[in-house]
């Protein structure tokens, strides 16, 4: 057997389903793998010696080496970006996101009692930022600046003329995504592939529902972990900026933005995180460890500030319960806290210093109506 008949074995197994995005990361390393290793290397061959071979490449692997050095080979182009000094390297994210995808293909072959030791164990670089550097949440300026922006303000059409001031207001996707990520926590993703029907009432409290579920296809949508499920009231301010009213208007339909298109890799936020990144520097907001993820973070502090107890937080952010964290066996027991709870934790969630009145309805008499296209 080699490594490329692993590689078949492993993607055929059943008993996993995987996200097109982690696809494309194995497909990546068997790219490498071959690279480094030849296209037919027997799997019994593959020692710990071989696997900090694969390592030594991949620390010094540009990003995008195909576009970089074009017809080189993952090893050649490792071996000239060495040469050449490159900065432009791997992160340590992603070179131990490789080595972990190792770890885990050489674990179905232990399993699968293919060999006999496991060749990769532990291996894996340093990080040297802390995984709460890596992003920031946005400052107050930052805040003010994306949400007085022409998209908010008034600009000439929300497609290509959304940095251009004009006297239109259209309320679509990239008015009410980073406003539903400032006041509910969620993740990009989790809003671009939202359903009209993941908008719903429940005992009296207007609210999203996160779900791996799909009114319109199967595979449609993704969720990072199993703790990403949830119920999330809808805050107050969403509601007063007329959000409900914007749902209106698109029930009969599908997708509650079904402006975004779905990319190859299955994700409805992939297109949008491109637009996000240009808005940011248009806005003069864009500032270095800072992103669209930068709105969950302010969510998380925001709800810190606002004394939302710990188990709440959890809950309404989806963040998994750890028991590092103080939390008890218990915890994990019961439905969890009723919505009627949740609601009134969010509703203490508030940003102070941040000006968002010119996006309440009494403000925008001349908010242009939403022509669906």
């Amino acid at each position: 057997m080699t490594f490329d008949d692993l590689c078949r074995h492993f993607q055929a197994d059943p008993a996993k389903v995987r996200a097109p995005k982690t696809q494309m990361i194995y497909d990546g390393l068997l790219w490498i793998t071959s690279s480094v290793w030849g296209e037919n290397r027997p799997l019994t061959s593959i020692d710990r010696s071989a696997c900090r071979e694969l390592l030594e490449v991949l620390r010094w692997l540009p990003s995008n080496p195909a576009k970089r050095f074009p017809g080189l080979s993952a090893a050649q182009a490792a071996k000239m970006a060495k040469k050449r000094g490159l900065k432009t390297t791997l992160s340590p994210g992603s070179i131990n996101g490789y080595m972990a995808k190792l770890r885990a293909l050489m674990t179905f072959a232990l399993n699968e009692g293919w060999i006999d030791r496991h060749p990769a164990t532990g291996l894996a670089v340093v990080d040297p930022v802390r995984d709460k550097d890596k992003r920031l949440p946005f400052s107050s300026e930052q805040l003010q600046l994306i949400f007085d922006a022409p998209v908010y303000r008034g600009c000439v059409d929300d497609e290509w003329h959304f940095a251009m001031p004009g006297p239109h207001r259209p309320r679509r996707a990239r008015f009410w995504i980073p406003l539903i990520a400032l006041y509910s926590g969620m993740r990009l993703n989790e809003i671009c592939q939202l359903d009209v029907a993941d908008v719903r009432n429940v005992e009296g409290v207007d609210c999203f529902w996160i779900t791996g579920g799909s009114t319109q296809s199967s595979g449609d949508k993704r969720l990072k972990t199993a703790s990403s499920e949830r119920l999330i009231p809808i805050h107050p301010r969403l509601i007063a900026m007329g959000f409900m009213a914007f749902v209106s208007e698109r029930v009969g339909g599908k997708k509650l933005f079904h402006e975004l298109p779905r990319s190859k890799a299955g994700y409805y936020s992939d297109s949008y995180s491109k637009w996000f990144a240009r808005f940011l520097v248009k806005a003069g907001a864009a500032r270095p460890k800072t992103c669209f993820h930068s709105f969950r973070h302010c969510y998380r502090d925001a709800l810190r500030n606002a004394g939302v107890e710990h188990e709440a937080a959890l809950a309404l952010g989806g963040w998994a319960v750890s028991h590092r964290d103080g939390e008890s066996v218990s915890d994990a027991y019961g439905k969890g806290l009723g919505v009627a709870r949740l609601a009134k934790a969010i509703s203490c969630l508030d940003y102070h210093g941040l000006d968002l009145q010119h996006l309440l309805p009494e403000f925008q008499s001349d908010i242009t109506a939403d022509s669906g296209a």
